[in-house]
C-alpha cells in the first residue's frame, strides 16, 4: 500500500510515528503531479516509499519505557485495507502488542516510569564491579571469616571443612547461574531476587518470596549490627568503659550504628557505594593482615596459644575431623552456610545497575569464586600454623622426653606439652579460641577493623536491599494495602518510606528481638529465596516457550532443579522448625495472591507450562475413544455477546460447569471489514467479562454475510480434538411472526444444521424474553456520560471555585450530557415495566431456585440427553430444592406397567425422582379453543392453495415458497395436533414447575415448512414457566452398565 502526502484530502495515518526514520523528503514522482512523503530510511531499503517499516527496537518497547521512545508500527488492516486516495482509511488506531502497554508493564512499573535525562543530573547507575562483585563480596565476607572459620575447621579437620565451603558454594554457584539465566533472558528492573522470580513463575510466589526477602533483609540488618555491638563492647568491657551494663550498651550502639547507616544510605546510591569500598578496602587490608601473620615467626607467648608458623605437621593432624561437643559434620555446615547468603546483593540492586543483564552473572559468580578461593586459603593457612588445643601457659614447654598422643602430638613434637587438654577446657586453639585470626595476624587491631568493616557493609547492603525489593513488591500492587511504600524520591527514586520502615524493623529486633532464635528463620527465607529461582530457571526451560531465549548459555534445567532441591534440603539441615515456618508463611501468602488475583501479565512460566500440559492433555485426550460413561455435556451456547442473554448462559454454566465445556457464542453479520472490527474489540471484553461472573466458559465469535452460515461454522469447527461441542443451545425466537421470512428460514435452518451435525439441541423459551442487549446499551451509554461530567467536573474544581471560562464549559459539557443522555433516556412507562421483568427474568438462573419441581416429560428416546441435564441440575445448589418429576406417553391400559419399567430403568440409571407419571391421553384431540390458537397463529403464512386450480397453485408455490400448503398442513394434522395437545397437558400439569424440559419435535427436511416448525415450537411452548425443549443426537449419554 502507498502513501500519500498527508493533506490535500489525501489519507494520513495516526496511529504510528512518521518522525522514527527521521525528516520527510517529498518527491514529485506521481504522474497526476500529487506529491508523496518519503522517508530515506525505507526508500534505501527498498527503493520506494511504503507504509511498512524496517525493524526497530523502539516499536517492542513498552509504553512509556525509560529506555527510549516507544513507536508504534502501522497495523496489518492499514496495509490491507483498500487504498483510499482522497479520504482517510476507517481502521482503528494500532493497539499495544498483546496488552504490552498495560498487562505486559503494570501500573507502577519502572518501565512506565518517566525517562529520566542522564544529562540533567539522572540517577546514579552502577558497573559490575562495584555494583555487584564489591557488594556481593563485601556480603559474603562476613564476621565468619574472622570469627568462626578457624572453629569450623577444627571441629571438621581441613578435609571436610574444604567440602563444608565447596558444598555451600556448589548450592551457590548452581543459584547464580540460574539467576544468570534469568537475568539474560530479557530486560531487568529494579526489585532483584522478587523481579526475577515474579516475572519467571509469576505474582502467586513472587509476591510470596518477595515480601518474606524483604522482611528478612530487614532483620538481617539488625543482626549484623548487633554483631558490630557486641564487638564494641568485648572493646569497651576490656577497657573497663561501659555505660550501663553490656545488654544496654548492645542496644545504644546498635541504635546509633542503625542511624548512621540510614543516614547514608538515605543520602543516596553514590554515598552508600563509596562506603562499601572503604569498608573493602579495610576488609581485604585485614585478610592481607592474617595470611602476612603466619609467616611472622610467632613469640613464645603465640606458641603457648596453639601458633607455631607453617609446619606439616600440624597440617596432617588437622586433617581429620575431631567433631566435640555434640557436633557433626551437618550442624557445623548448617553454621557456616549462612555466611554464603550474600549472592544477591547485587541483584537487589537490579534498578541501579547500568547493564543489569552483564552485571548480575558476571559479578555474582565471580565473587562467588573469589570468596570461596579466599575462605578456602585463609582457612588452610590457619590449619597448617595452629594446633586444636593448647594452654596458653608458657610453663607448658617439654623439658624431659614424653610420649605424645591425643591431639597434642604436632605439639609435642614441636616442643609444648598441651596434653592436659584432653582432661580439662583449654581457652586457645582452633577449637576454642574464636580470636585465632587476631592471634595469627601480624597486627591484631586490624582484624577488629576487619570484624567491623565485615559487620557494617553487610548491614549497610541488606539495609539498601530491603527498601528496593520491598518497593518493586509495592509497585506491583500485590498487596493493595502496601501501595503506600511504592513511592520513590529524588533523581534515583529512593523508597525513603522503604528506608525508614527498614529502620523501624531493624530497631525492633535490636531492642526487643532474640537474634539467636531468629536467625535460623531468616537463613531459611534466604534460601526459599534461592530455591524459587533455580526452580524459575527449571520451570522456564521445561516449559519450553519460544519467548525462554537466554543469552547466558551456561546452565542446565536438570541442574537448576537439582540446586533447588539443595536449598530445600540445607533448610531443613540448618533448623526443621525454621524450614516449616518458612514453607508455611510462603504457603499462606501463596494462597492469598491467588485468591485476590492481581490484575498483571508477565507472561510468567507458569503460563506457558500451563499451555504445554492443555496442549498435552488434549492430545492424549484424541488417542481415547469416546465412551458413554465419559459423556460430558459440551455447550455451544448462541448467546450473542456475553452480556447479551444471561439467563441462556447461566443454564448452559449449570449444565456444563465442572462436568463440560461451554463456549458462548456470537455471530457478527454485515460487511466482512466492519464486523471484523467490531469483532476483534470485542473479544477481550467479553472473555473478562465471564470472567468476572465468574462463568466458566470461552467466548467464540465469528463475522459472516450470513447468520446461518456463522453458525454453521461454529457448529463445524469450534472445540479442539475431543474438548468439541456436541450440544447447541439457543433460544426461542419470539418475534418469529414478525421477523420476516429470511430471519424464521435462518433460525430453523440453524436447528437443521444442529440436526445434520449431529449435535444435540437446546431451546430455551421464557415468556419475558431472553435478550436484554438494548438495556445494556443503554446502561453503557449512560454510565459513559456520567464518567465524562465527572471528569469535566473534577477538572474544573480541581483549582478551587470554577472561574467564568469553566462555568461556561460546564454548561456547554451539560448540554453534550443531557443530548446523550436523551438518546437511551426514559422511555414510556409500559416499555420500563417490560424491560423490568426482563431484567427480572434473566437473572431468573442466577439466584438460588424455590422449593418446587423441575418436570420432565421424556416423550422420545434421544439417548438420554433429555434425562442427563435436568439430573444435572438438580447436583447444583442452587437447584438442590427442585425435585425431578418424570412424565411419559403412555398407552390407555398399561399405565402401572409402563411406570414400573420406567422406574425400574431409572433405578439403573442411579437417577432418583419423586414422581413418575405416565400420560396415556397424549392421542386426544386437543379442545377447540386451542386449535383456534394454532389456527391464528399460522394464517398469515397459509398458502391457501387447496382451493385454486392446479396452475395457479403452483404459481403461488413458486412466489411463495415459505409459506404453508394446505397438502402440508393436512400431511402433518397429527403431529400438529400433538404440539397443540402436549401444550393443554403441561398447562395442567407443569404450570406450577420451576423449569419445564420436553422432548423438542423434529421437522423433516423439506416435507415441514419452516413457518410450520415454529409454529409446532411456539403452540409448544406459549405460556409456560421457563421451558427447555430438549432433542438429544440419539446416541446414548446414559448407561446402567459399570
Amino acid at each position: 500500500m502507498e502513501r500519500s502526502k498527508p493533506n490535500g484530502g489525501a489519507h494520513d495515518n495516526s496511529a504510528y510515528d512518521y518522525t522514527l526514520d527521521g525528516p520527510l523528503d517529498n518527491e514529485n514522482n506521481l504522474s497526476n503531479g500529487d506529491q508523496r512523503t518519503v522517508r530515506p530510511s525505507v526508500v534505501s531499503a527498498f527503493g520506494h516509499d511504503t507504509l511498512d517499516r524496517v525493524p526497530n527496537i523502539d516499536f517492542y518497547r513498552n509504553a512509556g519505557s525509560v529506555s527510549g521512545h516507544r513507536a508504534v508500527r502501522p497495523s496489518l488492516q492499514e496495509l490491507h485495507n483498500v487504498f483510499q486516495k482522497n479520504g482517510q482509511i476507517s481502521v482503528p488506531d494500532t493497539v499495544d502488542d498483546y496488552g504490552e502497554g498495560s498487562d505486559g508493564a503494570p501500573s507502577g512499573d519502572p518501565e512506565s516510569a518517566v525517562p529520566i535525562d542522564s544529562n540533567k543530573g539522572g540517577g546514579v547507575k552502577f558497573g559490575w564491579i562495584r555494583g555487584v562483585l564489591v557488594r556481593c563480596m563485601l556480603n559474603i565476607w562476613g564476621v565468619m571469616l574472622f570469627i568462626r572459620l578457624s572453629w569450623i575447621f577444627g571441629q571438621a579437620g581441613w578435609g571436610l571443612g574444604i567440602v563444608v565451603i565447596l558444598l555451600s558454594c556448589v548450592v551457590t554457584t548452581i543459584t547464580g547461574l540460574s539467576m544468570s539465566a534469568i537475568c539474560t533472558n530479557g530486560v531487568v528492573r529494579g526489585g532483584g531476587a522478587y523481579y526475577l522470580i515474579s516475572r519467571s513463575l509469576g505474582p502467586e510466589f513472587g509476591g510470596s518470596i518477595g515480601l518474606i526477602f524483604a522482611f528478612a533483609n530487614a532483620v538481617a540488618v539488625s543482626m549484623y549490627v548487633v554483631g558490630f555491638s557486641e564487638t564494641v563492647v568485648d572493646l569497651l568491657q576490656d577497657y573497663d568503659s561501659l555505660m550501663v551494663d553490656e545488654l544496654n550498651d548492645i542496644r545504644i550502639i546498635g541504635v546509633i550504628t542503625v542511624v548512621l547507616l540510614l543516614g547514608i544510605s538515605v543520602a543516596g546510591m553514590e554515598w552508600e557505594a563509596k562506603a562499601q569500598i572503604v569498608l573493602l578496602v579495610i576488609l581485604l587490608v585485614a585478610i592481607v593482615n592474617v595470611i602476612v601473620g603466619t609467616f611472622i615467626p610467632a613469640t613464645e607467648v603465640k606458641k603457648s596459644q596453639g601458633f607455631f608458623n607453617y609446619d606439616s605437621k600440624i597440617f596432617l593432624e588437622n586433617f581429620t575431623p575431631a567433631f566435640r561437643d555434640g557436633e557433626s559434620f551437618f550442624s557445623v555446615f548448617a553454621i557456616f552456610f549462612p555466611a554464603a547468603t550474600g549472592i544477591l546483593a547485587g541483584a537487589n540492586i537490579s534498578g541501579d545497575l547500568r547493564d543489569p543483564q552483564a552485571a548480575i552473572p558476571k559479578g555474582t559468580l565471580l565473587a562467588i569464586l573469589i570468596t570461596a578461593v579466599t575462605y578456602v586459603g585463609v582457612a588452610l593457612c590457619i590449619s597448617a600454623t595452629v594446633v586444636r588445643d593448647a594452654t596458653g601457659n608458657l610453663n607448658d614447654t617439654i623439658i624431659n622426653a614424653i610420649t605424645c598422643n591425643g591431639s597434642s602430638v604436632a605439639a609435642c613434637d614441636l616442643g609444648w606439652d598441651f596434653s592436659s587438654c584432653e582432661k580439662e577446657n583449654c581457652a586457645f586453639g582452633l577449637m576454642n579460641n574464636f580470636q585465632v585470626m587476631t592471634m595469627a595476624s601480624g597486627f591484631g587491631p586490624l582484624i577488629i577493623a576487619g570484624t567491623f568493616s565485615a559487620t557494617l557493609s553487610s548491614a549497610l547492603a541488606s539495609l539498601v536491599s530491603a527498601p528496593k525489593v520491598f518497593q518493586a513488591l509495592c509497585k506491583d500492587n500485590i498487596y493493595t494495602a502496601l501501595h503506600f511504600f511504592a513511592k520513590g524520591y529524588g533523581k534515583n527514586n529512593e523508597p525513603i518510606r522503604g528506608y525508614v520502615l527498614t529502620f523501624i524493623i531493624s530497631i525492633a529486633f535490636i531492642i526487643i528481638g532474640d537474634l539467636n532464635a531468629i536467625a535460623p528463620i531468616i537463613s531459611n527465607f534466604f534460601l526459599a529465596s534461592y530455591a524459587l529461582i533455580n526452580f524459575s530457571c527449571f520451570h522456564a526451560s521445561y516449559a519450553k516457550s519460544p519467548g525462554w531465549r537466554p543469552a547466558y548459555k551456561f546452565y542446565n534445567m536438570w541442574l537448576s532443579l537439582m540446586g533447588a532441591v539443595l536449598c530445600c534440603a540445607v533448610m531443613f539441615v540448618i533448623n526443621w522448625w525454621a524450614a516449616l515456618l518458612t514453607y508455611g508463611i510462603e504457603i499462606l501468602l501463596y494462597v492469598y495472591v491467588t485468591v485476590k488475583k492481581p490484575d498483571v501479565n508477565w507472561g510468567s512460566s507458569t503460563q506457558a507450562v500451563t499451555f504445554v500440559s492443555a496442549v498435552n492433555n488434549a492430545l492424549s485426550l484424541s488417542s481415547v475413544d469416546d465412551h458413554v460413561k465419559n459423556f460430558r455435556p459440551q455447550i455451544l451456547a448462541l448467546t450473542g455477546s456475553a452480556r447479551s442473554r444471561p439467563a441462556l448462559l447461566d443454564l448452559a454454566h449449570s449444565f456444563s460447569n465442572d462436568y463440560g465445556l461451554c463456549l458462548a457464542a456470537e455471530v457478527f453479520v454485515g460487511p466482512r471489514s466492519e464486523a471484523l472490527e467490531e469483532m476483534n474489540s470485542g473479544m477481550e471484553k467479553n472473555q473478562m467479562w465471564l470472567r468476572k461472573i465468574k462463568r466458566k466458559a470461552f467466548y467464540a465469535a465469528v463475522a459472516c454475510e450470513d447468520f446461518r452460515e456463522g453458525a454453521e461454522s461454529l457448529l463445524q469447527a469450534s472445540g479442539l480434538g475431543r474438548m468439541k461441542p456436541n450440544i447447541l443451545m439457543m433460544g426461542f425466537k419470539k418475534n418469529w411472526k414478525t421477523a420476516g421470512a429470511a430471519a424464521v428460514q435462518t433460525y430453523a435452518g440453524i436447528l437443521h444444521d444442529a440436526f445434520d451435525f449431529e449435535y444435540g439441541t437446546l431451546v430455551l423459551r421464557m415468556d419475558q424474553g431472553l435478550d436484554v442487549s438494548h438495556i445494556v446499551e443503554s446502561e453503557e451509554e449512560a454510565l459513559k456520560a456520567a464518567k465524562e461530567q465527572q471528569a469535566l467536573d473534577s477538572e474544573m474544581m480541581q483549582n478551587g471555585k470554577p472561574k467564568g471560562v469553566f462555568r461556561k464549559s460546564r454548561k456547554s459539557s451539560k448540554q453534550v450530557l443531557m443530548t446523550r443522555v436523551s438518546v437511551c433516556g426514559p422511555p414510556p412507562a409500559q416499555v420500563a415495566k417490560m424491560n423490568e421483568q426482563l431484567m427480572e427474568a434473566s437473572t431468573q438462573f442466577k439466584k438460588k431456585q424455590p422449593k418446587g419441581t423441575i418436570d420432565v416429560w421424556w416423550l422420545f428416546d434421544d439417548g438420554g440427553l433429555t434425562l442427563l441435564l435436568p439430573y444435572i441440575l438438580t447436583t447444583r445448589k442452587k437447584w438442590k430444592d427442585s425435585k425431578l418429576r418424570i412424565f411419559i406417553a403412555g398407552q390407555p391400559g398399561r399405565t402401572e406397567q409402563d411406570k414400573q419399567e420406567m422406574k425400574s430403568l431409572l433405578q439403573k440409571f442411579r437417577i432418583n425422582c419423586t414422581d413418575i407419571n405416565v400420560i396415556d391421553d397424549i392421542h386426544v384431540q386437543p379442545r377447540s379453543e386451542s386449535l383456534k390458537k394454532l389456527n391464528d397463529m399460522i394464517e398469515p403464512f397459509r398458502l391457501r392453495d387447496g382451493s385454486k386450480d392446479k396452475t395457479q397453485a403452483e404459481a403461488l408455490r413458486r412466489e411463495h415458497p415459505f409459506k404453508i400448503t394446505d397438502e402440508e398442513l393436512s400431511t402433518f394434522e397429527e403431529k400438529t395436533n400433538l404440539q397443540i395437545r402436549l401444550n393443554e397437558l403441561l398447562q395442567e400439569n407443569s404450570k406450577s414447575a420451576n423449569l419445564i424440559v420436553v422432548s423438542m419435535p423434529i421437522a423433516r427436511k423439506e416435507s415441514v415448512s419452516d413457518y410450520l416448525y415454529m409454529a409446532w415450537l411456539d403452540i409448544l411452548s406459549k405460556d409456560l414457566p421457563p421451558t427447555l425443549l430438549i432433542r438429544g443426537n440419539h446416541q446414548s449419554v446414559l448407561t446402567f452398565y459399570s
